[in-house]
């Protein structure tokens, strides 16, 4: 998982300067763990966008009172739509491994079940995946990053 960056602050900043950089740093981690992930043969991806997400959120609603309500909202909103999406194809993605690990130690007699659950798990991944890309595609056309730039630059004073 990437560790979050750190986000250089002064005592001096007041809360909106304070939420401009924290959202700016935590909206453009979203933004770069973006790309491939799609890629269900590497799932640390989705893993490291989904954290990038609900830490975006939290600065969000942290800083809620230094942005202008009927801005924010919006934003936040499509935000929480993004990790909804990305924990719909993370959970399948996590249960993969397990049972895959849980198949390996199995005895020949006993896989044919997982097998089962491992094909289930996977018509759950791809799923989870064909929401993923709606939910990117509803991204990029909304131009959340734009919008996320243009709220930390359009703070509440």
């Amino acid at each position: 998982m990437a560790k979050a960056r750190d986000v250089p602050l002064r005592g001096s900043d007041t809360l909106a300067e304070a939420a401009a950089r924290v959202v700016a740093v935590r909206a453009q981690e979203v933004f770069e763990h973006s790309a491939g992930v799609l890629d269900t043969s590497d799932i640390e991806r989705v893993h490291a966008m989904r954290v990038a997400t609900r830490r975006l959120r939290a600065a969000l609603e942290v800083f809620r009172d230094a942005f202008a309500p009927g801005e924010l909202k919006p934003v936040l909103r499509d935000v929480k739509a993004l990790a909804d999406a990305l924990g719909e194809r993370r959970d399948p993605d996590v249960q993969l491994e397990h049972f895959t690990h849980v198949r390996a130690e199995l005895p020949a007699a006993d896989r044919p079940g997982v097998d089962l659950l491992l094909d289930r798990l996977r018509a759950d991944q791809a799923r989870g995946n064909e929401t993923l890309a709606l939910a990117l595609a509803e991204m990029r056309a909304s131009d959340l990053e734009g919008r996320l730039a243009a709220l930390a630059g359009a703070r509440v004073s």
